[in-house]
């Protein structure tokens, strides 16, 4: 990430803590999505779980409610939404400061390693999805943005078409004009992003990747899912 990158992400975080979980209130599909991901936890005896991108620690929260006996850690660059953390009551040792994309943690630490629309944020996702599988001892679980199953019928396709020709990275550095990144109101700073890019790299590591919409979608979720979540099974 540049360092205006770096600048402006910081600032944004640090002027919108305060309305940071009314912002995300209507982040439905990310409900969702943990849902999902903590049958999952039970089915497979998760007794530990890390957040990537924790934010204030809403999902962590959520995930002591549901299942008591869990660990949990979350990683949170941010210190002024760490903070708001700790005033909602997680201990410091819950909400961590820390690189996504360069964890300081044991491989096969945790049971399962998640992200709730924390990679659309990052430069490198893929850095940290591998950090992530790294992790991971049993399950790793995505639910993020699918850029190509974003907006109307029209600019799905036409981004589509550029993805299959490999020219969707060039068409977005246009569309940025260079910078590679949008600045919004309700986001902040994000990069054009799809959890499907990561499916490869979960199919390799896991023997088994499952696949779900979190917004209304046909049966084709790449082309018509706006929001996607991943659950890979890793292979031991």
């Amino acid at each position: 990430m540049s360092t205006d990158a770096i600048r402006i992400q910081r600032q944004y975080y640090a002027a919108t803590a305060g309305m940071y979980d009314e912002m995300h209130s209507n982040d439905i599909e990310h409900d969702l999505a943990l849902a999902f991901m903590l049958a999952a936890a039970e089915h497979f005896e998760v007794q530990s779980i890390l957040d990537i991108g924790s934010g204030t620690g809403r999902m962590l929260l959520a995930m002591k409610v549901k299942m008591p006996h869990l660990r949990v850690v979350g990683i949170e660059p941010s210190p002024e939404l760490r903070q708001l953390g700790y005033e909602k009551g997680l201990a410091t040792t819950e909400l961590i400061d820390g690189d996504a994309m360069n964890l300081e943690l044991p491989d096969e630490s945790f049971d399962l390693v998640c992200e709730y629309a924390a990679l659309h944020h990052i430069p490198r996702p893929g850095v940290a999805v591998g950090e992530m599988v790294r992790v991971a001892r049993k399950l790793v679980f995505i639910s993020d943005l699918n850029n190509f199953g974003h907006g109307r019928r029209i600019s799905r396709v036409v981004k589509q078409c550029l993805n299959f020709f490999g020219a969707w990275p060039i068409a977005d550095l246009i569309k940025t004009k260079g910078k590679g990144f949008t600045i919004s109101e309700g986001d902040g700073l994000s990069y054009s992003y799809s959890a499907f890019n990561e499916y490869k790299m979960l199919s390799n590591a896991c023997r088994s990747v499952h696949m779900m919409n979190t917004t209304n979608a046909t049966p084709n979720l790449y082309a018509t899912a706006s929001h996607v979540a991943l659950l890979g099974i890793k292979k031991h």
